[in-house]
């Protein structure tokens, strides 16, 4: 086969010939290989009404297609091995095409193409290719199992996606590092959170993909790519627990064992429609799992289910015996809704209109802003800190990654550069005002449950989303306003999914007490109606 596609034979054309139709639809082809933006964007018919669909999902009107093949950096090369056309009509004609894929497999794509003014162009496009066998932007390892089960209980049949940060007896950690694995070594035995699973009947499904070291909120993670986020096509997945997201939000396995640091549950929970749980801080033993900043790193799985996100509950909790049976109602902090877009908003307001009317919704005092953005500002520093120094006898990756600079993303390689800066002092004044905040955020959320958006968006578009880009920047220091509130505080959160009125996941946290995480899950069973 030629290395360039377009010198390969064309096939015979079954079907009646349409005068301009197959010239056209050649000259798709060349533009489509040569990825030529300006004849593809020609060739698509122009309006609302154009669609392209394929495996991902489906983009609705020309400048949706348009923006997406303008970010995708060109098509897989191919040749077309047959074509069958059907007239539909005096002006609107199909071609169904069977490709080959130069680097292996096959695929087919079915046109409707339409004459306007005298032009063939396509108005619907349906692209379908070979699966790959392995999606490593999703899993690291994968098995059928990776690791059966080592006991029998609630979870029997269970899957679990173990995010790429614990371990996992016989795998190495890779942390969504390619240089940090290759200098990994198997891990003689499982984290505790693991092994708990397991022996609940629980089986490995796979290792799933993670933000470098876990310090991200995108899930665009430079070495591996990005996870597909299927409940919202072409947009991002969220992390960092991305992979485990995607893998439970694709149906790949049932539960998504993750790590909730500065929101990384509640946001890829929240960007995949997902039932979400971060616990509270040291509920859940962190044995076994490489930390990010202890002083804030929790637990914590998601799952489809606010069933099954309770099952998991029953197993990785402690005894539930000192908890509050109920909660006094629900608590809003007046400008927290404002940091979300509208659309977020909107859906979160009429979530508390439906939940009013089986428990009582107050407003508490507000936090000041400017205060409020130092208590971030005091989050960051203290997260940085640990990330690069470390905390007791956890040493930090200060070390490492000042030996591995140019193997980092640019996104991650900046964060730990601005962590390698801070100081002693900055981190005192940083802890001060950290637990100021804890007993401030505490007050507020009392015997009731705080209503805080999971992350101030839905989730951004891909193409607008590159690793380190400002766009991405923008989004995550928004969303960490919100997040960074349940983890100064050390307390659990779960997120709800929602949906706005345009039907794209969102979400909202209900933020409870300390030690409250089984009542927190009972809760919002009642609220998915399980």
């Amino acid at each position: 086969m030629s290395a360039n596609p377009l010198d390969c034979p064309r096939p015979a054309v079954k079907g009646p010939v349409i005068p301009g139709l197959m010239e056209a639809f050649w000259d798709y082809e060349r533009a489509l290989m040569e990825d030529d933006l300006p004849a593809l964007d020609a060739l698509f018919a122009p309006g609302p009404d154009t669609l392209r669909g394929d495996a991902n999902g489906l983009l609705v009107g020309h400048d949706a297609i348009s923006g997406f093949r303008g970010s995708r950096g060109g098509a897989p090369k191919r040749r077309i091995v047959a074509t069958e056309v059907r007239a539909l009509g005096a002006e609107h004609a199909a071609i169904v095409a069977v490709t080959e894929l130069l680097g292996g497999g096959r695929g087919q794509q079915t046109q409707v193409w339409v004459r306007n003014g005298g032009i063939w162009q396509v108005a619907v496009a349906h692209v379908a290719i070979s699966p790959p066998a392995f999606d490593r932007r999703i899993w690291r390892a994968v098995g059928d199992p990776l690791v059966p089960a080592t006991g029998a209980g609630l979870l029997d049949g269970q899957t679990v996606a173990v995010k790429d940060l614990y371990a996992v007896a016989g795998q190495r950690i890779g942390a969504g590092s390619p240089a940090y694995l290759a200098q990994a070594a198997p891990e003689a035995t499982a984290a505790a959170a693991v092994a708990a699973l397991l022996d609940a009947g629980a089986s490995v499904k796979g290792l799933a993909a993670t933000d470098e070291f876990a310090y991200s909120l995108a899930g665009t993670n430079t070495h591996y790519g990005t996870p597909p986020n299927p409940k919202a096509p072409f947009r991002i997945s969220g992390g960092s627990s991305s992979g485990s997201a995607s893998a439970v939000s694709l149906g790949h396995a049932g539960i998504g064992l993750g790590t909730d640091t500065g929101g990384s549950i509640r946001v890829p929970a929240a960007y995949q429609g997902l039932w979400g749980i971060r616990t509270t801080h040291g509920a859940v033993s962190r044995d076994g799992l490489v930390p990010l900043a202890p002083s804030f790193d929790t637990v914590g799985w998601m799952a489809r289910t606010p069933r099954l996100l309770a099952a998991v509950g029953e197993v990785l909790l402690p005894s539930a015996e000192d908890e509050p049976a109920v909660f006094s109602g629900l608590r809003t902090v007046p400008g927290l809704l404002e940091l979300a877009d509208d659309d977020v908003a909107s859906a979160i307001r009429a979530a508390l209109d439906g939940w009013g009317t089986e428990m009582p919704v107050e407003e508490t005092s507000p936090i000041d802003p400017d205060l409020h953005r130092a208590w971030l500002k005091a989050f960051q520093v203290i997260q940085g800190r640990e990330a690069w120094a470390g905390l007791g006898e956890w040493k930090g990756h200060g070390e490492w990654v000042g030996r591995h600079w140019d193997d980092l993303a640019p996104d991650v390689a900046g964060r730990f550069r601005t962590a390698s800066a801070l100081t002693d002092g900055q981190e005192a004044a940083a802890r001060g005002l950290g637990a100021q905040a804890r007993r401030t955020i505490r007050a507020l959320v009392g015997d009731g449950i705080l209503v805080v958006p999971s992350a101030a968006s839905v989730a951004p578009l891909a193409r607008d989303s590159a690793a380190g880009g400002g766009a991405i920047e923008r989004q995550r220091e928004r969303t960490l306003m919100l997040t960074c509130l349940a983890g100064l505080a050390g307390l659990p959160a779960v997120n709800v999914p929602l949906e706005t009125e345009d039907g794209l996941p969102c979400g909202v946290s209900l933020v409870g007490a300390a030690g409250s995480d089984a009542a927190l899950l009972s809760h919002a069973l009642r609220l998915g109606g399980g």
